[in-house]
């Protein structure tokens, strides 16, 4: 293991180093990653980021993205700068499994894994952690990386803040969620004084949709929409069938479980859809409902208390019946 000393010993010198994050990256992904990258290339450092597949086209705007590559399209270049890393800076995950097929090449490197992160259990294959669940992006977490423990302020640029930024508004929803503390107030007006402008972001990432995502998201609201009164919950379910109708690309269901969750009476919300290879589900819950125990349970996943996602193997129709049935379990919770 690396204590603190020793890490920024190591830092203060030129090193390879890769950042990575988890599959199909969000704002929060591509936000850390980005403003991790642009920190320490002012730093001299030898940086790439690598994602384990693609991301949305609205975060594709953000400074230092036409550096990034995907796994997925360059394999073996991605294996090589993984093999000949001294660093791999792993954000936003804290399980290798996380990043698809990258993970086994993470967990043979060499390289000194820097874990930084915000989600519970982590697994340990990390040599550094700055971790805390209490954060509400990773992309703080990055800031407090980069000012409180390395000491370089003056070093969150323009770019570096923007970054910072996006990650911490779109896993804030916007800072209405419950982790967004004074401290994340502190710490966006900071960035906003070091450059990143706050409304132009906001119109980058959510005011940049095509018609087919909003056809495709009325399609969700009016015809796969399903109300359970009786236990204060919503549920949006979509087939393979639906995402090739609407053409919906990458990204294009983000966000889309929060329109079920704004009902004033419904403290638990679904979206579940089908995609290739497995039926994936995001939920989002209010207050103390605790929605990472369900998938985790349940459906192989994880996350935070009031946003978690996991998967099936099943089909479409046996999930959804599946989630029904576990309903009841928290029936208490629901209603009270």
């Amino acid at each position: 293991m690396l204590d603190l000393a020793s890490l920024k010993e190591l830092l203060a010198q030129p090193q390879k180093i890769v950042i990575t994050t988890h599959h199909k990256p969000d704002g929060d992904a591509m936000g850390s990653s980005l403003g991790l990258y642009n920190y320490l290339i002012q730093q001299g450092h030898h940086a790439k980021v690598i994602t384990p597949t693609d991301y949305p086209d609205f975060l594709s705007w953000m400074p230092g993205n036409e550096e990034v590559i995907i796994y997925t399209e360059q394999q073996e270049r991605s294996a090589a700068l993984i093999a000949d890393a001294d660093i791999v800076f792993c954000l936003d995950f804290n399980a290798l499994g996380r990043i698809n097929q990258m993970g086994e090449l993470v967990g043979a490197s060499s390289a000194y894994k820097i874990m930084i992160d915000h989600h519970l259990e982590p697994e340990d294959f990390d040599d550094y952690r700055h971790w805390n669940i209490n954060a509400c992006a990773t992309a703080q977490l990055i800031y407090d990386f980069i000012v409180n423990e390395l000491h370089h302020p003056e070093l969150v640029n323009k770019d570096v803040a923007t970054c910072l930024y996006t990650g911490i508004m779109t896993d804030s929803a916007s800072f209405r969620l419950p982790n967004t503390t004074s401290t994340v107030h502190r710490i966006v007006a900071d960035l906003i004084d070091a450059g990143a402008v706050n409304w132009r972001i906001h119109e980058l990432v959510y005011n940049s949709a095509s018609e087919g995502r909003l056809r495709f998201l009325g399609h969700c609201l009016a015809n796969c929409l399903e109300v359970l009164p009786e236990y204060n919950t919503a549920i949006i379910a979509v087939n393979k069938a639906d995402l090739e109708k609407y053409d919906v690309d990458t990204g294009d269901t983000e966000g889309i479980v929060n329109y079920a969750l704004s009902m004033g009476n419904i403290r638990l919300a679904a979206f579940i859809v089908e995609r290739r290879d497995k039926v994936k589900l995001s939920l989002r819950s209010k207050g103390e409902f605790p929605a990472n125990e369900i998938v985790k349970k349940y459906f192989s996943g994880g996350g935070h208390r009031n946003a978690a996602g996991g998967h099936s193997e099943d089909s479409l129709e046996q999930v959804i019946q599946q989630f029904k049935l576990i309903l009841p379990e928290y029936k208490k919770l629901l209603i009270q």
